[in-house]
């Protein structure tokens, strides 16, 4: 009778160790969703696609063992009402774990007032918030990069961009504020390039991938605390 016991005991614990090992198997974490939203310096102009911000900023990700896969609706030029009518007409509907948005240098570029951006921002931001399920947690901003300083710029006015630049960013890191939005200021790092050709890419205008790298850096840990939560 002991035997018998001992044996349907050993069959139990064989039995909650299958189960246990089946468990693990299916609970294997679904990849990390982001989706990036932005111009030129989210779909990269004039680098290579594995130089892209987001591009880097999800293999950085990988290296750490965390899966994720990146969507990006950006194109060179769009301004925020441009942005606005491609994700309307895009086939978007799901939930993202992660949503990125930088827009506005064309704004300032092409000379548009501030009041129409600020608006025109802030429906981009409500946008992004509902693609992460309206949860504030989910959503960043990157501020916007000083392009007055790239070699393209040398015959303008570079104080004045800096300054409308500046301006803008004020903008958005207001209505991030508002929406209680995570605002990461890379403009700084942009500004670098006076000291570092090398973080320009070859149409002089650009950020390099090196410039990217030093902004998933910069993004990298406030990433990983939105994953954390």
């Amino acid at each position: 009778m002991g035997h018998l016991n001992k044996f349907f005991i050993f069959l139990l614990i064989l039995l909650m160790s299958c189960n246990l090992k089946h468990q693990s198997k299916n609970s294997k974490s679904e990849p990390i969703k982001f989706l990036a939203l932005g111009d030129s310096y989210t779909v990269g102009e004039s680098v290579l696609e594995s130089e892209r911000w987001p591009v880097q900023l999800v293999e950085k990700l990988k290296d750490k063992n965390i899966d994720s896969e990146v969507t990006i609706i950006a194109k060179t030029g769009w301004t925020t009402d441009e942005l606005l009518k491609a994700i309307k007409d895009s086939s978007l509907s799901e939930n993202y774990n992660l949503v990125s948005l930088l827009i506005g240098v064309n704004n300032q570029y092409r000379g548009r007032s501030t009041e129409n951006f600020k608006e025109e921002f802030r429906v981009l931001l409500n946008t992004a918030l509902a693609f992460a399920g309206n949860n504030q947690g989910k959503v960043f901003v990157v501020s916007i990069p000083d392009w007055g300083v790239t070699p393209f710029a040398q015959d303008r006015n570079r104080d004045q961009i800096a300054s409308e630049i500046d301006l803008f960013n004020q903008i958005c890191k207001e209505v991030c504020l508002i929406s209680n939005v995570l605002f990461i200021d890379i403009t700084d790092i942009s500004r670098k390039v006076y000291a570092d050709e090398m973080l320009v890419a070859m149409d002089g205008l650009h950020p390099s991938g090196k410039m990217y790298g030093q902004w998933v850096n910069r993004i990298f840990p406030h990433v990983i605390e939105i994953i954390k939560k």
